[in-house]
């Protein structure tokens, strides 16, 4: 392996009550719920052998609480990057796919088809969301080459990120997991990206994981300094 491959963990954030609702959380500010905040704990331990010399996240709450997890046991300094939000889903926000389709059914179906065209009344299209993503890890990976680096954000970026390193087109229907607190593995060759591993959530089982609420695997529909 070249030394100037840049080695990326990206993983969502940990679970929210608006997770287990289905609601679109998009820019809404929304908490960790309990289950989010053991999660976040138990990926913290599970990444305590990794050496990290760099944490990023979402300036939002639910990936920022998850990564200053991370980056208190790893002992990091925790950069906060805005780029890094999920998709702005404007009148969308705070509503259920099923509220949307009764309100706005032909928005619904464009959503739902993945036009990369298609943004809602004050939001993102899907392409601009996916371009903002993509330029956001670009450049996170081009500042640490033959370095590791965390990337905690949400959903939708994962999924953009997904789609980058296989080459998948932005119209293809989702058939791969995003789950809460999942460590996932890219390669940045200093041109683009490639697949390790993904949905590696192993930390998250065992005799205490039954005390939560399940993990939620639909799409999100402390001081730190930004990067």
């Amino acid at each position: 392996m070249s030394d100037q491959v840049t080695r990326l963990l990206v993983i969502r954030h940990g679970e929210t009550a608006w997770n287990t609702e289905a609601r679109i959380q998009g820019h809404i500010d929304i908490p960790l719920n309990d289950k989010g905040r053991w999660q976040a704990e138990r990926l913290a331990q599970a990444l305590v052998d990794e050496e990290l010399h760099a944490i990023y996240s979402s300036d939002l709450a639910r990936a920022r609480h998850t990564a200053e997890a991370v980056a208190q046991t790893a002992k990091l300094q925790l950069n906060l990057d805005n780029s890094l939000r999920e998709r702005h889903f404007g009148r969308f926000e705070g509503m259920t796919q099923e509220e949307v389709a009764s309100q706005w059914p032909e928005e619904a179906r464009r959503w739902r088809q993945r036009d990369p065209g298609y943004g809602p009344e004050g939001g993102e299209t899907l392409q601009a969301f996916y371009d903002r993503c993509l330029s956001a890890l670009t450049r996170l990976a081009q500042q640490h080459p033959g370095q590791s680096i965390a990337v905690v954000a949400h959903g939708g970026v994962l999924d953009c990120f997904y789609r980058a390193a296989n080459g998948l087109e932005l119209d293809l229907p989702r058939n791969w997991q995003i789950t809460n607190a999942s460590v996932n593995r890219l390669l940045f060759n200093g041109e683009g990206f490639s697949l390790v591993g993904w949905a590696d959530n192993r930390h998250l089982d065992g005799p205490d994981a039954d005390g939560a609420a399940s993990l939620d695997e639909r799409t999100d529909g402390m001081v730190a300094r930004r990067a």
